[in-house]
């Protein structure tokens, strides 16, 4: 074709657009890959919901266990943590111990005054430190005609007793100690034998 001037102009494209190919888009992958039956889609989205319910149930809960597993651990290490340093130092409350029992109640009466004192102080610094140890969970065993517990007493002898059950602690050596639920350390004990049965 001939402009005015003559000059030949360019000749539009006459190819046809149909034969070009079209471009595949994201939303023509879509439809095709869509399952035709919209029950079918609706019962896989609700097993799929079904299925992230569960583990997010699940992670829920792990993590609920996980939080009180944690306070356990903290609140025992809280009370038990001064387990060792306190098991060392009972043999301070039982040297406290022996020294007052060195001196008999009728043999304190006599003495000079600043033995009397002396003594006095012992046993002032025993009941501190036997409260002070209390303030970390650290008891004194109860004595008395307990049944034998092979959790809380060591037997270190049997004495013969007819006149009261087999297996009873009739006497006491040595305190035992408990710290918290636990025993920090099992009282020394003589056991009753040959009685009836308890």
């Amino acid at each position: 074709m001939n402009d005015e001037n003559g000059e030949n102009l360019p000749q539009p494209d006459n190819t046809n657009k149909a034969e070009t190919p079209a471009v595949d888009s994201g939303e023509t992958r879509a439809q095709e890959a869509a399952p035709s039956d919209p029950a079918a889609e609706l019962e896989t989205l609700r097993a799929e919901l079904a299925g992230v319910k569960d583990r997010l149930l699940r992670t829920l809960a792990d993590m609920e266990n996980l939080r009180r597993r944690t306070e356990k651990e903290v609140a025992d290490a809280r009370l038990y943590g001064v387990t060792n340093f306190a098991r060392e130092s009972l043999a301070l409350a039982d040297n406290l111990r022996r020294a007052i029992a060195a001196f008999p109640v009728k043999a304190k009466e006599e003495l000079e005054p600043h033995v009397a004192a002396l003594i006095e102080g012992v046993e002032l610094t025993e009941r501190d430190f036997v409260s002070r140890l209390a303030r970390f969970g650290v008891k004194k065993m109860e004595e008395g005609d307990n049944r034998f517990d092979p959790n809380k007493h060591e037997a270190l002898f049997e004495i013969p007793d007819e006149g009261r059950p087999a297996g009873t602690v009739a006497q006491w050596i040595e305190p035992g100690y408990m710290i918290g639920e636990r025993v920090l350390r099992p009282a020394k004990v003589g056991v009753t034998r040959g009685g009836p049965k308890g």
